[in-house]
């Protein structure tokens, strides 16, 4: 029987430099509740990331760090542009996904009052199933000077109550069965925290993600002839 084939490839999606700091006022776009008083707690809060806000404080933290910081991501980011382009398309503009920027109450910035502590790094709310009921904490990223602190603990407590606790209860959560938490084998500290926190181990996937040139140390090589030649 004849059948005809009219795919045609899906344009690369492109952000103009005019809205890589997205619309004002600023539209957070995310389907989901996000209650205030489940994501705050004593000693931090999580808050939506808003690039007018948070963006060049992030980049002051990150850009002479990119290759330590980055170096489990599946991303690397040259510029601050680069960055917020990836933010408005993986993030923004997907209304199932919302990036948050961690605030550590217990110290002031007396550069942002309004924060209500200092910007201590992000995470993002990703691979979300609403019909599977479950969601991953993912991209998180702590500042240096707030590592090895009690932020990275709290913060994964909070997505914890976010991701799990019943819509009833007090806070409020979303009420999904899975929270899931994945790491680059070789990043121990992301493992070893996951684990403390009631994660279990359930497998490695090899092969499953393809890296950038920048994190090829962090991969295997690939095949000869392969069309990307690093793989995680």
């Amino acid at each position: 029987m004849p059948y005809v084939n009219n795919y045609s490839p899906i344009p690369v999606q492109e952000v103009p430099d005019d809205e890589l700091y997205g619309p004002d006022p600023y539209d957070i776009n995310y389907a989901l509740p996000l209650p205030e008083e489940t994501l705050d707690t004593a000693r931090l809060k999580l808050v939506p990331f808003i690039p007018s806000d948070h963006a060049h404080t992030y980049w002051e933290h990150v850009k002479d760090h990119r290759h330590e910081l980055y170096r489990y991501y599946t991303r690397y980011f040259h510029t601050l542009s680069e960055f917020l382009a990836w933010h408005e398309l993986y993030f923004r503009r997907n209304p199932y996904q919302i990036y948050l920027a961690i605030i550590d109450k217990t110290r002031h910035d007396p550069a942002h009052p309004d924060w209500g502590g200092s910007f201590a790094g992000v995470v993002g709310m990703i691979n979300t199933s609403v019909p599977n009921l479950q969601m991953e904490p993912g991209y998180i990223l702590v500042f240096p000077e707030f590592q090895h602190t009690h932020v990275a603990k709290t913060m994964v407590a909070i997505c914890l109550n976010y991701i799990l606790q019943l819509p009833t209860a007090t806070p409020p959560g979303l009420g999904f069965r899975r929270a899931q938490w994945c790491a680059n084998a070789l990043n121990v500290p992301s493992v070893g925290l996951a684990e403390r926190m009631g994660f279990k181990r359930e497998g490695t996937l090899r092969w499953a993600i393809v890296l950038p040139d920048e994190l090829k140390d962090y991969g295997r090589k690939g095949r000869p002839g392969d069309r990307a030649f690093i793989a995680n």
